[in-house]
């Protein structure tokens, strides 16, 4: 599904709407505060539409695009339509009721990037986990959830994973350090198939799996697992996606956000390359 498409990257789309129209305030000198009383909204919740945080109600633009001087009516409806598409629910809508508001933002983001580039210490990436390795995770999270909630789970994780053999499948980089593979969920069994399946899906041109061996001692990324996403749409920066136990961050500030990119490129540098890491992965299902 496609980032113009309804339903598909509507989180983006918030996005490019908010830039396009910080720009057009900017280019009339009108501060956020006027913005927020021309729509009888406080100046913090015109940041957070800039931002797009929040979702837009397609009167507040009209009235926004009004008093920014945009009134020629394909540039205006352009913009509307921007709002209808922001505000289309994503398929992951769908699984509500297992799934947080917070994770829901990240899915979005996932969904419309062109680049995910990520570090993981403790799991196998969630976009490379088999059924059963899911399950032992979420099972080990949740262990008084009943059975119709963790399968929900499960699916909601196994949906996502189409992403990566979609048409518009991103670019997606995995580095992860040995312990994530060395510690066992579901016995060796469980293992054994978790690699195998690591390794089917590093065979696709759009799939790079790193392994970064205790040998190499220790890397710059010692606060942890975190992603990168990059997005097609020049008007987007890069993010960054921390994951955390009741909640995520998300940090956009373009001097932290090179900071974790020098952390991603050196972790590429002393990870093995996808070949070696390959080979790695044969030996380790062989131990298995």
């Amino acid at each position: 599904m496609s980032a113009g498409q309804p339903g598909g990257g509507s989180i983006v789309r918030r996005m490019l709407l908010g830039a396009q129209l910080r720009r057009l305030r900017d280019s009339r000198g009108i501060s956020r505060e006027d913005a927020g009383y021309s729509i009888r909204a406080s100046e913090s919740k015109i940041s957070r539409m800039e931002l797009g945080r929040v979702s837009f109600k397609e009167r507040d633009v009209a009235d926004l695009l009004t008093l920014y001087g945009v009134t020629e009516e394909p540039e205006r409806q352009a913009l509307l339509g921007l709002v209808r598409e922001a505000n289309a629910a994503g398929w992951w809508h769908g699984y509500g009721e297992v799934m947080p508001t917070w994770f829901q933002t990240y899915v979005g983001l996932e969904e419309s990037a062109a680049l995910i580039r990520t570090f993981e210490v403790q799991f196998v990436h969630g976009l490379l986990q088999t059924e059963d390795y899911i399950r032992s995770v979420i099972r080990l999270g949740h262990p008084e959830g009943a059975e119709p909630w963790v399968e929900r789970r499960v699916g909601l994780r196994l949906e996502r994973q189409k992403l990566l053999v979609s048409e518009r499948a991103p670019h997606f980089v995995a580095v992860m350090d040995e312990g994530a593979l060395r510690r066992p969920f579901g016995g060796p069994g469980l293992m054994r198939d978790q690699v195998r399946h690591i390794l089917e899906a590093a065979e696709a041109p759009n799939v790079d799996v790193r392994i970064l061996p205790f040998a190499t001692g220790g890397h710059p990324a010692g606060g942890g697992a975190f992603t990168l996403l990059s997005f097609p749409e020049s008007d987007l920066p890069d993010l960054v996606y921390l994951e955390q136990l009741t909640g995520a961050l998300y940090i956009d500030k373009h001097d932290e956000v090179v900071e974790y990119t020098k952390a991603m490129d050196a972790l590429d540098r002393m990870a093995l390359s996808p070949a070696e890491s390959q080979d790695w992965l044969h030996a380790f299902q062989r131990e298995l």
